[in-house]
């Protein structure tokens, strides 16, 4: 018998990195806020490529660009390159050690934040400079956290036996 799938760690994420991403933080302080929902992204399209895919991308761009107030479409394509890249080159990144890891997690942020500066580009608005950047950077060096408590809560749901009363 097929084991029920458990889809409540990945909704969980999401939901709590929509709200990071909403959250309002002092000035100072959003120059280090990594992109959270890129990031919870990127983790389960290594881990769950079966279950999270382009159009989990998809609605949690449109999701990020109706609550950021842009361009619509900008998050949701940038989060669809980043989560085919992902999902192309799952089995390869999920083989590397954690400080590979982290950095091709570092490329796909970069990858995401080049679209969205490009997407700024034509449409004629104003890039968020060097912030961007940063949030990169940031996104690099709070990836082995993001991964470790991740990787708890998704083997918590994998390998939790159901009660037999």
């Amino acid at each position: 018998m097929a084991r029920p799938m458990r889809m409540w760690p990945a909704v969980l994420s999401f939901s709590l990195a929509i709200a990071l991403e909403i959250v309002p933080i002092p000035d100072a302080l959003e120059v280090i806020k990594p992109p959270f929902a890129a990031m919870v992204m990127i983790y389960w399209a290594l881990m769950w490529p079966e279950r999270i895919g382009l159009f989990t991308g998809f609605l949690l761009g449109i999701c990020l660009d109706i609550l950021h107030g842009q361009l619509l479409g900008q998050n949701a394509l940038a989060l669809v390159v980043v989560t085919y890249l992902t999902l192309r080159f799952h089995l390869q990144i999920r083989i590397f050690p954690l400080w590979q890891i982290t950095g091709a997690v570092f490329a796909l942020l970069a990858i995401d934040a080049l679209l969205q500066v490009l997407i700024e580009g034509i449409a004629g608005l104003v890039s968020g400079g060097y912030l961007r950047w940063t949030q990169v950077i940031a996104g690099m060096i709070f990836w082995p956290f993001l991964m470790g408590s991740m990787d708890w809560l998704r083997q918590r749901a994998e390998y939790r036996t159901p009660n037999i009363n």
